[in-house]
């Protein structure tokens, strides 16, 4: 497994071996566990490469002391992922990923407005930035989520469609 926390290096890598292959993506926060580590094994049971990345976006915390206390131990997700089919770890900077403070606001057919939205207002827009972000930068013929928030899920899905 490679690791970039460049994009400059990590798009040049997966220009470099995507010729002829497809690319799955299974973005993460870290703290991997097991849900994670399935998510890559189905990816690679499809797809010729698969890239992960970690980050912790601060566009989806509402509460700046959350964001903070969020667990973050690269080190142990790094030694976790060599264990699995994921081909690139990509660990980028907010700025890699951010040039603006603004956040892009998307028509999310008021999916946000429920449920987790309702105590959480921004978080979904922040989920839906991030996404976006990777997916211009990835390119990946398919993306692979973890199901234990279904609201975000279906904000996800209604965004990629």
């Amino acid at each position: 497994m490679k690791v970039f926390k460049l994009y400059s290096e990590f798009d040049s890598y997966l220009n470099k071996i995507r010729e002829n292959k497809t690319v799955a993506f299974v973005p993460t926060m870290g703290s991997l566990h097991q849900a994670h580590l399935d998510l890559v094994e189905e990816a690679s049971k499809v797809y010729d490469i698969v890239v992960c990345s970690i980050f912790v976006n601060p566009r989806q915390f509402n509460n700046v002391v959350d964001f903070k206390n969020y667990p973050r131990d690269i080190d142990k997700d790094i030694r976790i992922l060599q264990n699995t089919r994921c081909a690139i770890l990509y660990l980028p900077k907010e700025s890699e990923l951010y040039n603006s403070e603004e956040i892009e606001l998307f028509d999310l057919n008021k999916l946000d407005n429920y449920m987790e939205g309702e105590y959480r207002p921004g978080h979904f827009q922040g989920v839906v930035n991030v996404i976006d972000r990777f997916f211009a930068l990835i390119h990946p013929e398919a993306a692979f989520f973890g199901q234990k928030d279904i609201q975000q899920l279906i904000i996800i899905k209604y965004f990629s469609s």
